[in-house]
């Protein structure tokens, strides 16, 4: 497996097995980052929905979402975001998942725009007293309902499109499987704008 490329071995091996490593690594130099965009932010600072997705320590995975006011999940600097961990039903899935095995992902799906952000990385559980020593900017943000419990703090390793081609859509035709740019949601998040490391 090239080192070049921030590909999983899993991904690897269907790129070769199926032919699409040059598709592929097109991708990773294009589209691919190691931080937050402006454009990037400022999409994460509309959404009110996130899918997290973490996996314990025998591997089984697990897929959460969560809610909350437009810009709840909150930009800390171009390699950091943070969001409030609510009171739920006390089963805590993901936060012990994250305890554990600190590595996630997190998806926003913007229906309206027709567009999803996919971020990778690895995640600090704070307690609120903690996280308010850290970020005191973002805790003096006035959030509704119950105060959080705890707070999850992501540091970036990859930032990327979930291209808009297969997104529903109620006027015109959605072009399933296509290769064309545009169709696809062009650059949409500025990555060709922003250094990325695996670019040339």
């Amino acid at each position: 497996m090239s080192d070049l490329f921030p590909q999983s071995g899993g991904e690897f091996l269907a790129q070769e097995l199926y032919g699409s490593r040059e598709r592929a690594e097109r991708f990773y130099r294009d589209q691919m980052l190691d931080v937050l965009t402006p454009q990037m932010v400022e999409f994460l600072a509309e959404q009110s929905e996130m899918v997290v997705a973490s996996v314990d320590t025998d591997g089984r995975p697990d897929a959460s979402i969560r809610f909350g006011e437009p810009g709840f999940v909150m930009v800390l600097d171009e390699r950091t975001l943070a969001w409030p961990e609510l009171r739920g039903n006390g089963v805590m899935t993901t936060v012990g998942n994250l305890l554990k095995n600190p590595s996630a992902h997190l998806m926003f799906l913007d229906r309206a725009a027709r567009i999803g952000l996919h971020l990778r990385g690895v995640v600090r559980v704070l307690e609120p007293d903690d996280f308010a020593e850290d970020h005191p900017q973002v805790t003096q943000r006035v959030l509704p309902g119950r105060p959080p419990e705890r707070w999850a703090v992501l540091h970036l390793s990859t930032a990327y499109i979930h291209c808009r081609k297969h997104f529903p859509k109620t006027d015109g035709v959605i072009e399933w499987g296509t290769d064309d740019p545009r169709a696809k949601g062009g650059d949409y998040f500025g990555a060709k704008d922003t250094p990325s490391p695996w670019a040339p």
